[in-house]
């Protein structure tokens, strides 16, 4: 995991959520319990499937939310020994070596495929955490999931992450409480040894060979309507990593998107004194707006300095993007 994470984990660790919810030192949502090695949850800890309600870290609101077509890139960290055994958001036990993953927003538990858009391995990942409360990071990988996708001794990596649908929504099926407010059943997450990966894929774009060093996955999709939530966890635990080619991409700082020209202009003006923005015209879903960045930035450690001055500058909603 970066410095930079660490240090802004630290400045987190006494931030007090709600109830029985604490932050844990890098940000994730863990609930309280008592000593140094916390038991695994009891009954009345069982997992279950939790949206969750808007919630405040370090002065910034997070609002989670159901979404079901999430599909967006940043970049990704790792998080692992510290946390291992403790409990998550929803109330799992953290395993370091299952492949699982932390996000600030999105449902839990769902099942996203995380690419690295640096070297073009592909995995599906159990999202059951929250965090990581970081600037400039949309997603916090298990230690495993981070080995996987060859990007562990780095710390971060450019990633493209991906809900898929309708796993996810068999698994908010099978585990939100019903009418009678029985107790959901308990998906546990991918079995540690279900995933294997011995060398990195070839570079992006080039073929598979026969060598056997390269594994491609199974696409992890439902083999038909109505997959029951059993077959979705086996999916999951039966991947391989996959080789999928990538584009390069590039690294901004996004201070924001307006939909009016003269107020994308005031925020251009605003950031002279950080650096050079662009004002970018872009058509989306109908409508036109104005997307104001700086960059390309070299690296994930100018980026984080430039989107800490953004931010200081006044553009709160500022965001690392990966285009």
């Amino acid at each position: 995991m970066s410095r930079k994470t660490r240090l802004a984990a630290l400045l987190l660790s006494g931030t007090v959520l709600s109830g029985c919810a604490e932050m844990n030192l890098f940000g994730h949502m863990a609930k309280s319990v008592g000593g140094d090695n916390p038991p695994p949850p009891s009954a009345s800890a069982a997992t279950n499937y939790k949206v969750g309600k808007p919630y405040q870290v370090a002065g910034v609101w997070y609002y989670p939310q159901e979404d079901f077509a999430y599909d967006e890139t940043g970049i990704a960290s790792w998080y692992g020994p510290d946390f291992h055994a403790k409990l998550t958001a929803n109330g799992e036990t953290f395993d370091q070596n299952a492949v699982t993953a932390a996000h600030k927003t999105l449902q839990m538990p769902s099942i996203a495929r995380v690419t690295n858009l640096e070297n073009g391995r592909s995995i599906i990942v159990r999202i059951n955490d929250r965090g990581p409360f970081v600037n400039g990071r949309i997603l916090d990988l298990s230690r495993r999931s981070a080995q996987l996708l060859g990007m562990e001794g780095k710390g971060t990596a450019k990633v493209r992450v991906q809900i898929l649908s309708e796993e996810s929504r068999v698994l908010a099926g099978k585990l939100k409480p019903d009418s009678t407010g029985n107790e959901p059943k308990v998906a546990s997450a991918a079995p540690r040894g279900s995933v294997q990966a011995e060398s990195l894929p070839p570079p992006p774009g080039v073929r598979n060979g026969d060598n056997g060093q390269v594994v491609v996955a199974s696409s992890a999709q439902p083999q038909q309507r109505g997959m029951t939530p059993e077959a979705v966890e086996r999916e999951v635990a039966a991947q391989e990593v996959k080789s999928v080619p990538v584009r390069p991409t590039s690294i901004y700082v996004q201070a924001g998107s307006y939909s009016r020209h003269d107020n994308a202009n005031r925020m251009v003006a605003r950031l002279s004194k950080v650096g050079k923005a662009q004002l970018q015209q872009v058509h989306l879903q109908g409508k036109t707006l104005f997307r104001v960045r700086l960059g390309p930035v070299a690296n994930v450690e100018e980026a984080d300095r430039i989107l800490d001055s953004v931010v200081a500058a006044g553009a709160q909603d500022a965001r690392v993007i990966v285009d």
